[in-house]
């Protein structure tokens, strides 16, 4: 009976073993770690680059269709819409599917989907494609985050962490450059079908490299309802942000349905996620109170990111006169500040340094650079905004790459990954927030400041009337008739009033956005830190 006890024993601690070096994280090493990692970056930034690269082109392909400016707006609307229904959703389809098919998949399925984008002749042949891609792209987001920062030990975890941040400004940043130079050079189509040759080699890479999470079962059930609220109010938000300005918010009877139909689909969605035992996404996560901060910590970045991204180029475009390709390549070095000062705040955190006091500089910084901004004139060039980007792109670094971990802290393998899908769908979010925001307020202020101006011109002030002389002469010496010359004249000085109220407005734009950034100080000095404790990778247990 003792001998039948033993080999009982015996076998029970070999499967106890056996399951243990099963569980066990085996991180990779040498060019195996490396090809995973530039393979999961690559797809991160090709997707986010893919958000941005269309926006410069939609005025070539909605002449080459056939489209108007409404209905090509749906080529830009239709992919945001799918990534971030499918962003949240990653971590529950990588446990279904398994994460390296899931991966994999995700990479075919966008690459396939921008073939078919460029070979589109028709508007809702695109528009179909575009969404096709987004879902796609909307699976290597977050994916892609987990399998960088799970290739990276606890103690290197800030090295994995900087490298996906890197990604997450070059993506945008790249974007409407690329655009504008294929779009010059070739034709919109090239967009779509650049992504064709680095999408092949990712999807063999990832293949070969990409692992699933050890010790994670594949799910037996599925959160259909979830699933279905989840896209129907994600969905319809998504649309309300994209569209309302364009609509003129809630004067359209469509803004106000798919409001509605947005609060109700949200509502119905965190009930049923907070009362099933399999949730498509698990919500209870925010049971942990610096995964609540800092993703409201990250939604709000996404707003002041995003807006001033929006803004700066409208403001060079539309007020300096700066064509989009010479707008687009100045936010290069910009960029690349910030991938510098990714790896630096890295080095910080390697070092013990306290991520709370690095977000507070970065949020200084970012404030001094819109504060900057806002005293920009008519004739401001190059060289009075290459510093305050440099600005920019240091404090972008020091308040994300914190906040990246510490909004994670302490939570495990799969928990973490599903709390890496929350935390890019509400920067996304944010982002689209910020942007309508700013829309909302440019519109506003453009109006008052018009008026404002417009009323101190009259033809009983002296320094009008001598304006308005000084051009009728000038346009008379030029061969125009006497009212063609007195037109001219009254039509420039409308455009003089026209250019100086949108560069005040942008003014006020950049000043707002920049008092706003310092109310985020209450949101970090919330988070809870210990410097003992160890972050981890999502392939933990």
């Amino acid at each position: 009976m003792e001998d039948k006890l033993s080999e009982n024993d015996a076998a029970n601690a070999s499967g106890n073993t056996a399951a243990a070096k099963a569980n066990r994280i085996v991180y990779p090493v040498g060019i195996e770690k490396w090809v995973l990692v530039i393979t999961a970056i690559s797809c991160a930034i090709l997707e986010l680059i893919d958000t941005t690269i269309v926006n410069v082109a939609l005025r070539e392909i909605s002449g080459n269709i056939g489209a108007t400016q409404t209905e090509i707006a749906w080529v830009v609307t239709s992919y945001g819409i799918a990534n971030v229904i499918i962003i949240p959703l990653s971590s529950m389809l990588s446990n279904l599917f398994g994460r390296k098919i899931y991966f994999t998949g995700s990479v075919i399925i966008f690459t396939a989907a921008s073939l078919m984008c460029g070979l589109s002749n028709s508007l809702w042949v695109l528009v179909f494609w575009r969404f096709v891609q987004g879902i796609g792209g909307g699976g290597l987001l977050s994916t892609a985050q987990s399998i960088i920062m799970g290739a990276f030990p606890p103690k290197e975890l800030a090295t994995g962490t900087a490298i996906f941040g890197v990604g997450v400004i070059l993506g945008p940043t790249f974007g409407p450059v690329m655009g504008g130079f294929i779009t010059d050079n070739f034709s919109w189509h090239w967009i779509f079908f650049v992504n064709i040759p680095i999408g092949v080699i990712a999807a063999m890479l990832s293949w070969r490299f990409v692992t699933d999470i050890p010790g994670v079962e594949k799910l037996k059930k599925i959160d259909w309802w979830g699933i279905v609220f989840l896209v129907i109010g994600i969905g319809s938000l998504q649309y309300v942000l994209e569209e309302g300005q364009a609509e003129d918010w809630f004067t359209s009877h469509e803004i106000v349905f798919f409001s509605i139909t947005a609060l109700a689909g949200i509502v119905a969605f965190v009930i049923r996620e907070l009362s099933i035992s399999y949730p498509a996404v698990n919500l209870r996560l925010y049971k942990s109170f610096n995964l609540a901060v800092g993703n409201m910590m990250n939604f709000v970045i996404g707003m002041v990111i995003n807006g001033s991204v929006f803004i700066f180029p409208l403001f060079t475009q539309v007020a300096l006169g700066w064509t989009a390709t010479k707008q687009g390549a100045f936010m290069i070095p910009g960029a690349l500040a910030t991938s510098v000062g990714m790896m630096v705040v890295s080095r910080f955190i390697n070092r013990g340094a306290n991520p709370k006091h690095i977000m507070l500089g970065g949020l200084f910084m970012t404030s001094l650079f819109l504060i900057l901004l806002s005293f920009s004139g008519p004739d401001s060039n190059e060289s009075n905004f290459f510093w305050p980007f440099i600005l920019r792109g240091v404090g972008a670094a020091f308040m994300m790459m914190p906040i990246l971990g510490l909004a994670v802290a302490g939570l495990h393998g799969k928990e973490l990954a599903q709390a890496a899908g929350l935390s890019n769908m509400l920067r996304q979010m944010g982002g689209a927030v910020g942007i309508a925001i700013i829309n909302i307020y440019l519109d506003r202020s453009n109006a008052d400041i018009h008026g404002n101006l417009i009323s101190h011109i009259s033809t009983y002030n002296d320094a009008t009337n001598e304006r308005l002389g000084a051009f009728t002469q000038m346009f008379s010496q030029a061969g125009y008739s006497t009212d063609g010359a007195s037109q001219a004249a009254y039509s420039m000085v409308n455009g003089i009033v026209t250019k100086q109220q949108m560069l005040v407005s942008y003014n006020q734009g950049f000043g707002v956005l920049g008092v706003a950034v310092l109310f985020c100080i209450p949101i970090i000095l919330l988070i809870r830190y210990n410097k003992k404790e160890k972050l981890q990778s999502v392939s933990d247990h």
